[in-house]
Order: structure tokens, then C-alpha cells, then sequence
């Protein structure tokens, strides 16, 4: 098949038809099983403002599941896109958001507000919301300006290295802060290995709004990573604003990941691993790699939430201990054909 720039039309219905089958599959079972046409009646009713018919499980469809599906997909999205990211401008297979350390540092924020009670009145999880975005963004400022103080073209080598130790830091206050959250204990536990229960609609707007802003904001830098693929000297050479590009990337990368992790813990191994099989479809261009690891990744924490819902029912586990026993096979196994060359 030969490679085009871009996406054809074709592409985009395959993905889109894979993804809304994932969807579907995953609002359809859970500890209840609900047939396809009694979930697709109950959504197209309440999108129509129509009653929706006796015997079907209005409350299960619409106010639990759907909004959690919403969520994780669009959860799913968000971090792959900002793995593929990362793996462009670091020129780094091992990279995904995190390498920066801002999951970390918004890790370490919602742990804070879980711990002490942070809330804002009126704002259901508002809280923690808003510590992990806000520690996101600290995290990023002094990352960036310790990165700034030891190399001042703002190297990859300079910012994985700060990236690296700051999530070590970051980590060790976690351990510390949860020694002390005596009762609490357990949701915080849960929590940092990642869960999208008790999503809603105010969340999946949330999120969606961050993913067509910074989103819209890494795709469109698109050409600029193919630029980075072979070195940041021939990216100016070629006209690229390097510091820009990489300020630009690292916020919108930032403010993704802050959003993801308020909303549903630390998941990890989605910006690790789907960006590599995304690759192995779509090629290295990144104009049709980021679409393409999008869609990976929302299919891939679909279906990683749906074996953590269903797996040991009724007993629920934790979605990023799903992914990182998936993800980890999964990229042995990748990385093994990488160097066999196929």
C-alpha cells in the first residue's frame, strides 16, 4: 500500500469505524450486559428528547457507562497524541508525556488535594482538578528553567535528564504525603494507579475542550517534528523556530497531561506503546502518525477499561494496572521486531 502525506478519507472511516465499535462494545457489556439496539435506542432517544422505552436501562446506559466511555476515550487520545509527540521532538523511542515529569508533578498535586481535603465549593473534584493542573503547570515552569540554567538551546539530553529527576522528587513527596493521609489512604492508592469510574459529562467536556485546543495545537505542528526526526540543526537549517516549536509542544503536552491525570489517576504505558504500533500502520510522517495515534490510543484504553471492569467482576480493577501489564508485553515484543528490522 503505497504511504500518502496525509489521511485519506478511507483511512479516517476505518479508524473512526474501529473506534465507534470499541464504543459501542464497551457501553454494551459490563456486570450487566445490554444489547446493542437497547443501547443505541436509549442514546438516539435522549439526543431526540424522546422517552426512552420501558425495559431498557436508561440509568446504566446514559448516566454511567456512556460518560465513562467518553472519558476514556478521549483520556486514551490525549495521551498518545502527546506520547507520539514527545517521541517527535525528543527523537526518543522510550519517550511519552511523562518523560517531561509534568504527569509527576500533577500526580503529586492530586495526591496533595486527596490527602488534605483540598476542594472548591460548588466544584465536585474541583479540587484535585485544579492541584494537578496547577502543579502540572509548576512542574513545567521549574523543569524548563532548570533545563534553561544548564543549557540554554533548551537540549533533549538537558530536558529528560531534569524530567527524570524531578519525577523521582515527585515521587518521594507522594510516598511521603500518603504516610500521612491516615484514612484516605486507600482512595489515594487507588487513584495513582489510574481509574476513570465515576466519570460524567462535565468531565468528558473537560477533556474534550483541552484535546481540541492543545490538540489543535500538536497537529498542526506536524511538519515542524518530521523537521526534528533528523536533528534540530537541520530543523533551522529548514526554517524551524526550534525554542518556539519546543516551548510550544511542551505546554500543550503539559496541559494535556494535567487534565488527563486530575481526571483519572496516573495511566501509564498509553503514550508508550501506542504511539510504536501506530507507527508500524501509519509510517514516521507525523502528519499521519498523530491522527493515527489518536484513535490507537482511544481504542487501546477502551478496551484496557473494559478488561478492568469485566476481567474479575464484580471486583473492578485499576485501568493503569491493565495497560502496564498490557504495555509491557506489548512493547518487549515491539521492540524485539524493531531491532530484527521488521
Amino acid at each position: 500500500m503505497q504511504r500518502t502525506d496525509r489521511f485519506s478519507w478511507w483511512e479516517y472511516a476505518l479508524f473512526t469505524g474501529a473506534l465507534l465499535a470499541a464504543m459501542a462494545l464497551c457501553v454494551c457489556v459490563g456486570s450487566v450486559n445490554v444489547p446493542l439496539k437497547s443501547t443505541l435506542t436509549a442514546i438516539w432517544n435522549s439526543l431526540a428528547g424522546k422517552p426512552v422505552p420501558e425495559g431498557v436501562p436508561k440509568g446504566i446506559i446514559l448516566s454511567v457507562r456512556l460518560p465513562r466511555v467518553l472519558c476514556v476515550a478521549l483520556s486514551g487520545a490525549a495521551l498518545s497524541l502527546c506520547g507520539a509527540a514527545m517521541q517527535g521532538l525528543l527523537r526518543n523511542p522510550l519517550a511519552d508525556g511523562s518523560t517531561l515529569g509534568v504527569s509527576a508533578g500533577a500526580s503529586l498535586g492530586a495526591v496533595t488535594a486527596l490527602a488534605f481535603g483540598v476542594s472548591i465549593p460548588g466544584i465536585p473534584y474541583g479540587g484535585t482538578m485544579g492541584m494537578a493542573m496547577l502543579f502540572a503547570f509548576g512542574s513545567l515552569v521549574m523543569i524548563l528553567s532548570l533545563a534553561y540554567a544548564l543549557d540554554k538551546s533548551f537540549s533533549t539530553h538537558a530536558i529528560i535528564l531534569i524530567g527524570v529527576i524531578f519525577s523521582m522528587f515527585a515521587s518521594a513527596l507522594m510516598s511521603l504525603i500518603i504516610s500521612f493521609a491516615g484514612e484516605k489512604i486507600k482512595s489515594i492508592t487507588f487513584w495513582t494507579m489510574g481509574s476513570l469510574s465515576g466519570s460524567n459529562y462535565d468531565y468528558a467536556l473537560i477533556l474534550l475542550t483541552a484535546l481540541i485546543l492543545c490538540g489543535g495545537v500538536i497537529l498542526s505542528r506536524a511538519r515542524e517534528m518530521n523537521a526534528f526526526a533528523v536533528g534540530e540543526d537541520n530543523a533551522r537549517n529548514v526554517g524551524v523556530d526550534v525554542k518556539s516549536v519546543k516551548l510550544t509542544l511542551l505546554v500543550s503536552v503539559s496541559v494535556l497531561i494535567g487534565v488527563c491525570v486530575s481526571i483519572g489517576g496516573t495511566i501509564g504505558f498509553v503514550g508508550l506503546v501506542t504511539p510504536h504500533l501506530s507507527r508500524m500502520v501509519a509510517g514516521p510522517n507525523h502528519k499521519k502518525l498523530l491522527p493515527a495515534s489518536m484513535f490507537s490510543g482511544a481504542i487501546f484504553l477502551l478496551l484496557s477499561d473494559l478488561i478492568a471492569r469485566t476481567l474479575l467482576s464484580p471486583v473492578e480493577l485499576s485501568v493503569g494496572v491493565v495497560t502496564s501489564l498490557i504495555g509491557a508485553f506489548a512493547f518487549v515484543i515491539i521492540f524485539r521486531a524493531t531491532r530484527k528490522g521488521r
